[in-house]
């Protein structure tokens, strides 16, 4: 196969879920985000902190709605996180006057440590770029960008998709912990 042929994709998309598990996915995403959000806008924010950030709805979309993906997995979910987020202030904060130059590596690095640790989270890219082009507001909280809004809303994230993705029989999460 040719490097041309190789991006005509596969002739089919992939099976339609059901409106049961549709309902789910929104149900527990919302309850999820809404904590996230409610904590945020009554307490973290009043602080000069932060607890929202962009990562955290593409991790909604991973764990409420691909529950069965490797890349949901609680592992995947808080270590990829954790890890990014530590990587990305790395980054801003020795190659910060060049944004450029810290963002590249801010993201690559942390696919490549997720990777050698498995804990690979799509959206952990996002949150070492969050730390790197994040602004002053997030400049400001440095190394504890890990905790919060990082390690905080993962564990919120978390504990809403033990709770709702197992509420009902056709749905099982995690697949696996470590």
């Amino acid at each position: 196969m040719t490097f041309w042929q190789k991006m005509k994709g596969r002739t089919q998309s992939p099976p339609m879920v059901s409106f049961a598990e549709m309902g789910w996915s929104w149900l527990g995403s919302f309850f999820g985000m809404a904590a996230i959000a409610f904590l945020h806008y009554r307490f973290i924010d009043q602080h000069s902190l932060t607890l929202l950030i962009g990562s955290f709805g593409a991790s909604a979309v991973l764990v409420y709605g691909a529950v069965r993906s490797p890349l949901a997995q609680p592992r995947n979910l808080v270590g990829g996180h954790i890890l990014s987020a530590f990587v990305g202030v790395a980054a801003c904060q020795w190659f910060g006057s060049s944004l450029w130059l810290a963002a590249a590596i801010a993201v690559s690095t942390s696919i490549a440590l997720m990777h050698l640790t498995k804990t690979l989270h799509p959206p952990g890219g996002a949150t070492a770029l969050i730390a790197v082009i994040g602004g002053d507001s997030i400049h400001r909280l440095g190394y504890f960008y890990v905790l919060v809004p990082t390690a905080l809303g993962a564990g919120i994230i978390l504990v809403t998709a033990l709770i709702f993705n197992n509420m009902i029989k056709s749905r099982r999460y995690p697949e696996f912990w470590v």
